[in-house]
């Protein structure tokens, strides 16, 4: 199983959905050199728009790439405010150094739309709907699982 950070990321009303969009940028592609910062920057509307959905509250913004799995949720309401439980600290080194991926959690209702929006702008991002296992999560758990150790050869080598 792959090693996971989490981050919470306060955004309405202490900052607004696109201000939150910007902290995860900041986050996974911190070098103004960084390719991956100007793609990102690119779905500021359509990640924005996900965001003021509150489809981040319960299912994540999932990131893949260089180092641990991200995943960001997205604080709201009273929780956006005290920032009690937020933790939008720096990561040791940035994901999108090299092939990444990104998968943004959609409710139905937006689902169409986002992939449609996110397909014309990105090979990289992509909407799932909201609740859903990121695409290869269940594969790479089943196979996790899967694993097991014949006894009779390893005891005898």
């Amino acid at each position: 199983m792959a090693t996971v950070i989490k981050r919470q990321i306060r955004a309405t009303p202490h900052r607004t959905a696109t201000e939150a969009w910007q902290v995860i940028i900041d986050l996974i592609a911190p070098s103004a050199t960084n390719p991956a910062r100007d793609e990102l920057t690119r779905l500021v509307g359509i990640a924005g728009q996900l965001i003021a959905s509150e489809s981040p509250k319960d299912a994540p913004i999932v990131v893949r790439g260089k180092g641990p799995r991200l995943r960001f949720y997205c604080l709201y309401d009273d929780d956006a405010v005290s920032g009690d439980d937020a933790n939008e600290n720096s990561l040791a080194s940035s994901p999108t150094d090299g092939a990444w991926t990104l998968s943004i959690p959609a409710h139905a209702d937006d689902l169409e739309w986002a992939t449609a929006e996110l397909k014309a702008r990105s090979e990289r991002v992509t909407a799932r709907l909201a609740g859903e296992p990121v695409p290869d999560d269940d594969a790479e758990e089943a196979q996790a699982q899967t694993r097991s150790v014949n006894v009779d050869v390893f005891l005898n080598s």
